[in-house]
């Protein structure tokens, strides 16, 4: 009977079966009971099991099953002198660590990221996205992070690596030289880049991170709604012709305002005729021949081409037909001067258009000493 109380006072297995999702670290609670000489040690894939043996980090386990004796305790033997007839029981703390990947941790930027961008000057940029942690050097681990907690979970170091990633990534999106415009293309060779880049500070806490993705690299509102803008006149193109558009689909529309007030024109126009040709009394005179039908109007006059030109990479207009037939005699406009207007294909030298190799053939020679 005294023996089996002795031996009740031991603890001969020794192992963790982790049933949650964010505990990094877990010590195997002996509530005063000493671990047996022999003992099994059962360290499951995922795991790994750190004896701390009087404040000092002794043994470290991977995965396997184990008997605690001398020959699978090095660091511990020499640290109690054993020899290899130790029989005795033994006390010290043992941490069980998770070693598998902790996914889908958040990171993100809490103040913009000031860069400078090719096209659009001094930018502030935010970013967010995810990114994956795993315990690499359980020892270190536990002697630069963990320490005596007999329970460390994800969320105790996900903030000091969060401010890491943040450091690295404003350095990196400061340094990149990529426009604001191309790097939603290029994020995952900036995730690569700063996990290469945190890898050796994250290595000094006994961790590593497998994976890194950049979500998004958002401008600040204000800019973001200039380049919608900018977007815009891009898709209408040639401003003038969407007026016109615009303003006949407005006349063509009976229920608005143009197209009301064009109607009301032309009922008091047919009106005003239709009075001139009756009497006084409101009835055609009975002398009065047969009315001719009037003429229609000409048609309205094409709208005249307006014109740009280009000049050391710089556009300038739009100008008239008549304005670059003044331009001739200043010389500011030549027959190798490229000129572009609606409808055209492309720029072309203004001597090759028609319409403009007149004014060429009718304009003065320059004036004596030009």
């Amino acid at each position: 009977m005294v023996f089996d109380f002795l031996k009740g006072q031991f603890i001969d297995v020794i192992h963790w079966t982790d049933d949650t999702r964010d505990t990094m670290v877990w010590r195997f609670e002996r509530q005063g009971h000493e671990i047996k000489y022999g003992a099994k040690l059962t360290v499951r894939e995922g795991q790994a099991a750190v004896f701390v043996h009087e404040g000092q980090i002794a043994d470290v386990f991977g995965p396997g099953l184990y008997m605690l004796e001398t020959n699978n305790m090095p660091i511990m033997t020499a640290l109690q002198h054993w020899d290899h007839g130790f029989q005795s029981p033994f006390k010290s703390e043992i941490y069980f660590i998770n070693t598998t990947r902790f996914n889908d941790l958040k990171w993100g930027t809490k103040n913009p990221i000031m860069t400078r961008d090719p096209e659009f000057g001094p930018v502030r940029l935010r970013a967010f996205g995810t990114y994956s942690m795993r315990v690499t050097d359980p020892a270190r681990f536990m002697s630069e992070i963990v320490g005596t907690d007999g329970e460390f979970t994800a969320d105790e170091i996900s903030f000091q690596i969060r401010n890491v990633i943040l450091q690295e990534m404003s350095r990196a999106l400061a340094a990149s030289n990529i426009p604001v415009l191309d790097m939603a293309a290029n994020t995952a060779d900036l995730g690569k880049l700063v996990a290469t880049a945190i890898n050796p500070k994250i290595a000094e806490y006994g961790l590593s991170l497998p994976e890194l993705y950049i979500e998004n690299i958002s401008l600040p509102e204000a800019v973001e709604a200039a380049l919608d803008k900018r977007t815009s006149m891009g898709i209408v193109g040639d401003l003038n012709r969407y007026m016109q558009f615009n303003a006949a689909e407005g006349m063509a529309q009976a229920n608005s305002a143009a197209g009301a007030a064009m109607g009301a024109g032309m009922g008091a126009g047919i009106g005003m005729g239709m009075a001139q040709n009756m009497g006084p009394w409101g009835a055609a005179p009975a002398a009065a021949s047969a009315p001719q039908m009037a003429p229609p109007p000409p048609p309205p006059p094409a709208p005249e081409k307006l014109w740009h030109t280009a000049k050391d990479g710089a556009t300038h207009g739009p100008f008239s037909r008549s304005h670059l037939g003044r331009m001739i005699t200043e010389g500011a406009f030549a027959r190798e001067t490229l000129v572009w207007t609606a409808g055209q294909d492309g720029w072309k030298p203004a001597g090759e258009i028609a319409e403009l190799a007149q004014l060429f053939t009718v304009a003065p020679p320059p004036p004596p000493g030009a």
